[in-house]
């Protein structure tokens, strides 16, 4: 069984002068050792659910425990748990990457034989730029300097508020390596985002937050059972002008030459269908799929 690195239960939090809970009595829990993916859309609740771990904002009621820590008993020690990387770049241009994480280190008292800074350093792959002032960083130098921040005191929680919010392609691929490399380290991953990609490529478990409440939590792959449809596209050398009988149920688009085919994966072998289509003499020219990815599960749970 695996053990509870955060355990929440009923928290609930309502801002004053607003009619609505920005968390409704939620129940969650993360496994130690999991990338764990926090989803839901603008104001959803999702940066209340880190600020109270942070202690930038107070619960109205409920039982948070980091570590078996109760936010009630020892909040101090509670935080002392968490790296946090917000959204926003907060560096000093004027000082170089180590003096940050020196400076850094220095506020959360870590002692001089236990400074690993350089070695956080080299891990995300910013060695090279140690003593280079912080200006002179590319952005996603910046955002890696922003996670080597949050790591300074050794933190078995790393909670990532969109980490890749105006990062192109190239920086992304980088972040997310950073990211499991940390995690392959032993740091428990908490992870905040919009880019239901990263999600799906990243997390291990997943929660749905909307208005305040956690309305879906499970696997990644079983959040992707959800939805058990695949499609299929078949392009063909003619005209199609009939399909046989056992494939005209599943087709819910023709056109001249080419059909799109929908159907359940758990009911309906993809195989049996080509070879179906590959006896109408019309000659497959080109065949491509598409299975159900997180976003499509996202827009089902939240319309639902």
């Amino acid at each position: 069984m695996k053990n509870k690195i955060i355990e929440v239960k009923r928290l609930t939090k309502k801002y004053k002068n607003e009619s609505k809970y920005a968390l409704n009595h939620i129940n969650l829990s993360i496994n130690q050792g999991s990338i764990f993916g926090l989803l839901g859309p603008n104001g959803a609740g999702k940066s209340t659910f880190i600020n109270i771990l942070a202690g930038l904002v107070n619960k109205d009621s409920g039982i948070v425990k980091v570590c078996g820590i109760d936010l009630d008993n020892d909040p101090k020690t509670l935080r002392g748990n968490l790296g946090i990387v917000p959204q926003e770049i907060i560096i000093d241009p004027f000082f170089t990457p180590i003096e940050i994480m020196d400076i850094q280190a220095g506020m959360y008292a870590v002692k001089k034989e236990e400074n690993i800074n350089s070695r956080i350093l080299e891990n995300l792959d910013l060695g090279n730029k140690a003593n280079a002032y912080a200006r002179s960083l590319s952005g996603g130098m910046k955002r890696r300097l922003m996670v080597a921040k949050a790591m300074v005191h050794r933190p078995p929680i790393l909670i990532l508020d969109e980490p890749t919010a105006g990062v192109d392609v190239e920086l992304r691929s980088k972040l997310w390596e950073s990211i499991k490399k940390l995690n392959n380290e032993g740091t428990t991953i908490i992870l905040t985002t919009h880019y239901l990609k990263e999600a799906e490529l990243l997390c291990d478990e997943i929660a749905v937050i909307n208005h305040g409440k956690v309305i879906a939590k499970d696997t990644k792959n079983n959040l992707l059972k959800i939805l058990d449809e695949k499609e299929i596209r078949i392009e063909f050398a003619e005209k199609v002008r009939s399909l046989p009988k056992k494939i005209q149920k599943f087709c819910v688009k023709k056109k001249n030459n080419s059909v799109i085919l929908k159907y359940k994966k758990s009911q309906t072998n993809t195989a049996e269908l080509i070879k179906e289509l590959s006896n109408t003499n019309l000659g497959l020219k080109d065949i491509s799929t598409k299975e159900s990815d997180l976003e499509d599960i996202f827009i089902k749970l939240l319309k639902n």
